[in-house]
C-alpha cells in the first residue's frame, strides 16, 4: 500500500534511510515530483526504471545539494560553474561529460550526465539527509509513468503509480510546475535541449555567449522526445482564431470536448477551462490542468497555442509534445 507522509523533519529522515538502503522514494521539487534512488546503487536505478516503465536508454537527471558533490560526477567546467553559481538551486540541469569514476547507471548509456540541485526546500532537506549517511546524488526522473503527464502533487503520484509507488513526501503543489531548463555543455558550445525555468536569455547573459538550439549530434537528456507530456486522451492544439471551428468540427462528429483556452469562451465546449494570459501562472497549474482534461471523459482536448514569445517557451514546448503523442 503507498504511503503518503507529510514531508516533516521525521519523514524525511525515514525517506533518506530508505534511500540508503537502497529503496526508493517520491519528493517534490520546485519542478515536478521526482521518483528517486541512490544514484550509486545500480539496482535502485534499476528499479526507477522498471516503474517508470522507461526505456534503457533514457538518462536520468541527477540531483546534488550544489557544485561541490557535481564535481564528483562530471567534469567540470567554467561554463558548469558560471551556471551553478547563478541559477542553482534552481531549475536548471548541466549536462556534462561523466567523470571517468562516476557510476553511469543513471546515464542511459551516454558517456554524459545531467546535473541539477533543486530549491524545494523539501527536496535540499532530503539531499542534506542523505548526505550524512553518505550519499553523492539522487537521481530522479518524474514520479510518473514513462511518457505521461508529469506530476506536480502527491495525489498525481498516487494516480500514476498507484500501488508502485513507494513512500511519497508530500510537499504541497510544485511552485515552477515545469521540469527544468537542460543545457548540454560536453561539447564546444552550449546547446539548449530543453526549455524550463530558466531562458535562452539568462543563459547566454551569465555566459556571455549564445546558446545554440538542439542539433542532430546532441546526447539524449530527459524529456526530449517528440512525444511526451501526454495525457490519455487524444490532444491537439490550435491558434486562437481556429478554435471555435475546431471545437465545433470535434462536436458535430458526436464527439466531446474539452477545451483550454485563453481568449476563446469555455463554454463553447462540452469542458471548458480558462487559461491565465500569464505564462508563470499557465506553467504552474499546465499539468494539474492536463489531469483535469484527461479526466473529464471527452473524446478530445483542444488547447489554444501559446504566444510564441520566449516567456511561454516552457509551456510551448511541453504543449507541443503532449499533442504529438497524439499524431503518433
Amino acid at each position: 500500500m503507498t504511503v503518503v507522509r507529510p514531508a516533516d523533519a521525521e519523514a524525511i529522515e525515514e525517506a533518506a534511510a530508505r534511500l540508503a538502503a537502497g529503496e526508493l522514494v517520491v519528493f517534490p521539487t520546485e519542478t515536478v515530483y521526482g521518483l528517486g534512488a541512490d544514484a550509486a546503487n545500480r539496482d535502485a536505478v534499476a528499479a526507477v526504471y522498471r516503474i517508470k516503465q522507461r526505456p534503457p536508454g533514457h538518462p536520468l537527471i541527477v540531483h546534488v545539494l550544489d557544485d561541490g558533490p557535481a564535481k564528483a560526477w562530471a567534469e567540470w567546467s567554467q561554463r558548469a560553474q558560471r551556471l551553478a553559481e547563478a541559477f542553482w538551486p534552481g531549475p536548471l540541469t548541466l549536462i556534462l561529460k561523466r567523470a571517468a569514476d562516476a557510476p553511469a547507471w543513471a546515464c542511459g548509456a551516454e558517456s554524459t550526465i545531467g546535473l541539477r540541485a533543486p530549491a524545494h526546500p523539501v527536496a535540499r532537506a532530503l539531499l542534506h539527509a542523505f548526505v550524512r549517511r553518505g550519499g553523492v546524488g539522487i537521481a530522479a526522473p518524474s514520479a510518473n509513468r514513462f511518457g505521461r503527464i508529469s506530476p506536480t502533487r502527491a495525489e498525481h503520484v498516487v494516480e500514476d503509480l498507484g500501488d508502485d509507488a513507494p513512500l511519497i513526501l508530500d510537499g504541497g503543489p510544485c511552485e515552477v510546475g515545469v521540469e527544468s531548463t537542460i543545457v548540454d555543455l560536453s561539447r564546444g558550445r552550449p546547446v539548449l535541449l530543453r526549455p524550463g525555468g530558466v531562458s535562452v536569455a539568462q543563459l547566454a547573459a551569465v555566459l556571455g555567449e549564445e546558446v545554440l538550439e538542439r542539433d542532430a549530434h546532441a546526447p539524449r537528456a530527459s524529456g526530449t522526445l517528440d512525444a511526451h507530456y501526454a495525457p490519455a486522451t487524444p490532444v491537439e492544439v490550435v491558434d486562437a482564431d481556429e478554435v471555435p471551428a475546431r471545437v465545433a468540427q470535434w462536436r458535430s462528429q458526436g464527439r466531446s470536448v474539452a477545451l483550454w483556452s485563453r481568449s476563446v469562451p469555455p463554454s463553447i465546449a462540452d469542458v471548458g477551462l480558462a487559461m491565465s494570459h500569464d505564462a508563470r501562472s499557465t506553467a504552474h497549474e499546465l499539468y494539474d490542468t492536463l489531469r483535469r482534461l484527461d479526466r473529464s471523459g471527452c473524446d478530445r482536448i483542444v488547447i489554444e497555442r501559446v504566444p510564441r514569445t520566449p516567456e511561454w517557451r516552457a509551456v510551448g514546448d511541453r504543449l507541443r509534445r503532449a499533442a504529438a503523442a497524439t499524431d503518433k
